[in-house]
């Protein structure tokens, strides 16, 4: 069984199992190359280049674990939801989803539906490459999926998919739960193709007070986790008022811990019985190695009192990092 796999079961690695959010492409000057030319969701459909990007960070940085290449709305893509990403603005959708009407026009769409083809090849193409190295599925959470939906595109505080919850809770929970089913179809067709964990990502839950999350999120992201059959880690950003919630009642065997909280003082918020993932502030890949590997050190020292620990960044790579940062930080993982 491989460190990662070993470690979100609790158990004590001799070495720090470790990859990156984010870590398909980005910062690579070969991700960049092959995506001339290629639109972010064409990329993200056609499984020989899908793969490639997958591949590319574990051939170079060693990681322990390669993440699926994808974007938080291809499952929405593949269930005939038209959305674009603007270069320097991110997902747009040309039919923003507000009222009770519109919750009735996109749930009327059966998740199972969603055609996997090019996943479940990409997967594959992936899986036979990767050999003993884990791959992780990723989907995003309903929170996160939804806040896009219904602002229409980026926003900084979600007020609309906020303002749906408590104006109207009934379209709100109909619209977060087939959300729900589409991300949990979406892990599905990875883990059904070979994928050995599962990740459900809330790039937006942080701008949830505590009561909003326990009532209207966290039983939508619990139902797309719970029963999946893998490993699941549950990450969000922003999330540290409610980050015992993350757990998801225990349905997740790791939580993810962003870069503003010390791991340890996570680990007892969280409890010392559940595996965790973090938690390297990203912007300190800008500073000279010496100061990057003091707080990588911090991080992982701080790690030891979790169930497992799973080295990771506090959030994903950004792209103007330099990617032998990356590669020392592994090495030092593996070392330490």
């Amino acid at each position: 069984m491989s460190d990662l796999l070993r470690a979100l079961a609790g158990e004590k690695t001799e070495r720090t199992p470790v990859w990156f959010m984010r870590q398909a492409g980005r910062s690579l000057p070969e991700y960049r190359e092959l995506r001339v030319g290629t639109r972010m969701l064409d990329a993200c459909l056609t499984p020989d280049l899908a793969a490639e990007i997958t591949l590319q960070p574990v051939r170079r940085h060693k990681v322990d674990a390669a993440v699926f290449f994808s974007d938080i709305v291809i499952p929405l893509r593949l269930a005939g939801v038209e959305v674009e990403i603007e270069p320097g603005r991110g997902p747009v959708f040309a039919n923003p989803v507000r009222t009770a009407e519109d919750v009735a026009r996109v749930t009327a769409i059966d998740p199972a539906d969603l055609d996997g083809a090019a996943i479940t090849e990409a997967v594959r193409i992936t899986t036979a490459e990767l050999g003993d190295t884990p791959l992780i599925g990723f989907a995003g959470a309903p929170f996160t999926l939804a806040a896009y939906l219904v602002e229409g595109g980026p926003s900084k505080e979600h007020m609309r998919a906020r303002g749906m919850m408590h104006a109207d809770p009934e379209s709100w929970n109909l619209l977060a739960g087939w959300l729900s089913r589409v991300s949990r179809r979406f892990l599905e067709i990875q883990r059904d193709a070979g994928a050995s964990v599962v990740q459900l990502f809330d790039s937006w839950a942080g701008s949830l007070s505590p009561d909003d999350y326990r009532a209207f999120v966290a039983p939508h992201s619990r139902a797309a986790l719970d029963g999946i059959g893998l490993p699941s880690i549950h990450f969000g950003v922003g999330t540290g008022p409610f980050l015992a919630d993350m757990r998801l009642d225990g349905v997740a065997d790791a939580v993810g811990v962003d870069w503003r909280m010390p791991l340890d003082e996570a680990i007892r918020i969280v409890g010392n019985d559940v595996a965790v993932q973090g938690n390297i502030d990203p912007a300190l890949l800008q500073a000279p190695w010496p100061v990057l590997e003091a707080h990588v050190r911090d991080v992982i020292e701080r790690g030891r009192g979790a169930k497992g620990h799973i080295l990771n960044l506090g959030h994903g790579v950004p792209p103007e990092t330099d990617p032998d940062q990356l590669t020392r930080i592994v090495e030092l993982a593996h070392g330490a």
